[in-house]
């Protein structure tokens, strides 16, 4: 990565801000991933055996413990588990999804290889030109940064005001962003440890180094799931063409279902 990279890198972190009111268990991360996704492969085969006579039968999954979220849009479905390490988020992320806040909202702003930005309740219903990205429910939410949890291509992470505004950098109550990102190299990943000071993990480089991810945005922001079925609509939303302000210039709206809690 040349500096001119690491700049453009730099710079779209700042862009990773809503500009109104944005305002231990026992079971491994491993694990946890690995149950998520066996709790999706349980609720799909018993969907095919569903009938549409019965569409309030009750889905059982596995023992996972795992709180399961899909995102839903014309695109398809992203399937997101919550961190048990960010427990302020998940709690409010659960809120909201069982009020109907996000129905209806749109990803509001897309950036090609870097994420996709919702959560505004201004969006919805929003007139094609008017400008988004200020609204929220009229709180903030305190910073919950845990070293584990990085920007890997689908970490679902909560949008902010910039540090000069928000030296705390408490999360929207509501906004938040899925990463896409790009993979990097290993020499990429490593000019970006040393610029960022962070210790990676094997894994964490092998994240970024395969799937991708926006390493730069590591330590700023609280990231507090992440999409575990359903990456391919990350890219799908992200290839969209865009308009003023990055605003997709089709709609995409979404609705949120806690799939289990």
């Amino acid at each position: 990565m040349n500096k001119l990279s690491l700049i453009l890198f730099v710079l779209f972190g700042l862009l990773i801000s809503s500009c109104g009111t944005v305002n231990n268990k026992e079971t491994s991360k491993n694990e946890n991933d690995a149950n998520a996704e066996q709790a999706i492969e349980t609720m799909e085969t018993e969907n095919q055996d569903k009938s549409e006579e019965s569409p309030k039968e009750e889905i059982k999954f596995d023992d996972s413990d795992s709180t399961i979220v899909k995102i839903s849009t014309q695109y398809g479905d992203m399937y997101v588990y919550l961190y048990d390490k960010t427990p302020l988020h998940k709690e409010n992320f659960i809120k909201l999804a069982k009020e109907d806040f996000y129905d209806g909202t749109l990803f509001h702003r897309v950036i090609k290889n870097f994420m996709i930005q919702g959560g505004d309740p201004q969006s919805k219903n929003a007139a094609p030109n008017q400008m988004l990205g200020n609204g929220g429910p009229g709180y903030t939410i305190p910073a919950e940064i845990v070293a584990e949890y990085h920007h890997k291509k689908g970490a679902l992470a909560a949008a902010r005001l910039g540090d000069a505004q928000n030296p705390e950098r408490e999360s929207s109550g509501s906004q938040f962003y899925i990463v896409q990102g790009q993979p990097l190299s290993n020499s990429q990943m490593m000019q970006v440890q040393q610029m960022n000071k962070v210790p990676y993990t094997s894994e964490q480089k092998r994240d970024y180094t395969s799937i991708g991810g926006t390493p730069h945005l590591d330590g700023s922001y609280t990231v507090f799931g992440e999409v575990i079925r359903g990456l391919e609509v990350i890219d799908k939303i992200a290839a969209q063409p865009t308009a003023r302000a990055d605003r997709p210039a089709e709609d995409i709206e979404m609705t949120v279902e806690i799939i289990k809690e």
